[in-house]
């Protein structure tokens, strides 16, 4: 594989690859503007260490926001075969603490801890298959990665790309993709904005993703594999529209980072004969919960109101990352922590199911 290559290629040169066991400092060396309310933050390796990994996957930062520590998984944007660096495309949130806290506090130089990378939001190694790369808003950044991945390896490719976003002055790396398009073969770009604020003159569509728009753009969409990311609202009509086109389930492959805690009435634990209930404290919060142990942590949290950030809820992220303070539980992840943490007492509440009365440090 190509990152295998490049690992070589580092060690040949005497430089060593960052390990995503081990390491965990990234220093900012670059800040570039790509919209008004759109930033790209260009990271290395303090040491120089190589970075190894797959277009489409991410980090997870620790953003120091006050007195506190928020965890954020941002996709890579740049091209895997540019390993001495790493960029990660942010957007302005309102009310954001993170997204915000970059944009006004990040500056060259600036020292963050990270752990990737993680991810499975990667293009399928069949070098014949077509790819429809579906994007809404900030949604793009994974999906710029893989293009720019396809850019650089020079391979032949039969790519649509579609982006979407609320103006034409939201259209992330707008310039920088008009100029793959010309250059890449096998690639057809489709920009679809929602209006036309700012720019009245727009010469293309305008609307939003419909059967009708991606029929016309995509005739072919039951033979292509789609990779989709952006807004909950924006996946959620993408999965239906290419599900009615024909995209078989297995061919299509989606990357969400859906923060929100869901808040919802108290729901007592489904009792069933054989399981056991668990009583889990959140010591911070002063809230105490009872957890089945055929539940998760993360889950009856929610479920009981109990507020935990979050993201993919499957062991992947590493979001809700937390201090084990007591207890034990059966922990089945999938990458998004490391077994130095898991020996310093920290768990995945997402996949985490009690063994005994836990004490949280949340």
């Amino acid at each position: 594989m190509a990152t295998d290559l490049m690992q070589m290629q580092g060690n040949a040169q005497g430089l060593s690859g960052w390990d995503k066991e081990h390491d965990d400092t990234l220093v900012c060396i670059d800040i570039h503007q790509e919209t008004h309310d759109v930033r790209s933050f260009t990271f290395a390796s303090p040491e120089g260490k190589r970075f190894s990994f797959e277009s489409g996957q991410y980090f997870l930062f620790d953003i120091p926001v006050g007195n506190d520590v928020e965890a954020r998984c941002y996709s890579i944007s740049s091209s895997p075969h540019r390993p001495n660096t790493f960029t990660v495309t942010v957007k302005r949130v309102a009310n954001g603490r993170a997204s915000n806290w970059l944009h006004d506090n990040l500056a060259t130089g600036t020292k963050l801890k990270a752990q990737g990378p993680l991810g499975h939001f990667i293009r399928p190694r069949d070098t014949a298959r077509k790819l429809l790369l579906l994007s809404g808003g900030s949604g793009i950044t994974p999906v710029m990665s893989i293009v720019r991945d396809l850019a650089d390896r020079c391979e032949p490719a039969d790519v649509i790309f579609v982006h979407a976003a609320r103006t034409p002055l939201d259209l992330i790396f707008r310039q920088e993709l008009s100029w793959l398009a010309s250059r890449m073969k096998g690639l057809r770009l489709h920009f679809l904005p929602e209006g036309v604020d700012g720019e009245p003159s727009w010469p293309g569509l305008t609307g939003r993703i419909s059967p009708e728009f991606i029929k016309l753009a995509v005739p072919d969409i039951a033979d292509r594999t789609v990779m989709c990311c952006g807004p909950a609202p924006f996946m959620a009509a993408a999965r239906s529209i290419t599900s009615a086109l024909g995209v078989h389930p297995a061919n299509y492959l989606e990357e969400s980072f859906d923060a929100a805690v869901v808040d919802e009435a108290a729901i007592a634990p489904v009792e069933i004969p054989g399981n056991k209930v668990f009583q889990v404290e959140f010591s911070k919060q002063a809230r105490k919960i009872e957890v089945s142990s055929e539940q998760t942590v993360l889950s009856s949290a929610k479920k009981s109101g109990v507020r935990l950030p979050s993201s993919c809820s499957n062991g992947v992220c590493g979001t809700c990352k937390s201090k084990l303070l007591s207890g034990s539980v059966e922990m089945n992840h999938n990458g998004g922590i490391r077994q130095r943490e898991i020996d310093a007492g920290l768990f995945l509440p997402c996949c985490s199911k009690p063994l005994s009365d836990l004490v949280v440090d949340r």
